[in-house]
């Protein structure tokens, strides 16, 4: 016979607001490679190396972005319409850097699949050489979000204006 009995209603769990995401640890083909695009393009620093692993990050942190080879060493990327990492995102303190970074990607000749305005965010989508999807984006200050007349967020998106973004990288 079923069960019948309902399962017990839990309280959900409410994250702190302090919560921040701590690093993405990737698996990739080829460890080299993947430094030349994090490390030498996106211009993450290399904290740490370990046999088939090394360890990036901004600002002097431990690690943002950890790569690895042990179970990948070789390995395609995941097939279309499977599970996984849709994309990692890198925050930008603001308008300038994130332009900064965009102008370095573009000058590494890789290919952007994507710039939207979110209303909230300026965003910038790429895939690194494992074909694991990169966002480089900046929010707008919360004070600047558009809100509904209930007062919740109006996030859209929509196409962002590239080349107005670029003006704002400082020159080399």
């Amino acid at each position: 016979m079923p069960d019948t009995n309902p399962a017990p209603q839990r309280q959900p769990v409410t994250a702190p607001a302090g919560l921040r995401i701590g690093h993405t640890h990737l698996k990739v083909s080829n460890l080299d490679r993947s430094l030349a695009f994090w490390r030498d393009v996106i211009g993450l620093e290399e904290t740490t190396r370990y046999p088939g692993a090394a360890f990036l990050s901004a600002g002097g942190y431990h690690h943002h972005i950890a790569l690895n080879t042990w179970d990948s060493a070789g390995g395609p990327p995941p097939a279309p319409g499977t599970t996984g990492l849709f994309h990692v995102a890198l925050l930008y303190p603001d308008r300038a850097s994130l332009a900064r970074a965009v102008r370095a990607v573009l000058e590494a000749g890789l290919r952007l699949d994507g710039a939207s305005d979110h209303g909230v965010s300026e965003a910038i989508y790429l895939h690194d050489p494992d074909g694991n999807g990169v966002e480089l984006y900046r929010d707008r200050p919360q004070a600047d979000w558009p809100r509904n007349p209930d007062g919740s967020l109006h996030m859209f998106t929509r196409r962002l204006d590239l080349a107005n973004l670029l003006a704002e990288a400082p020159q080399a």
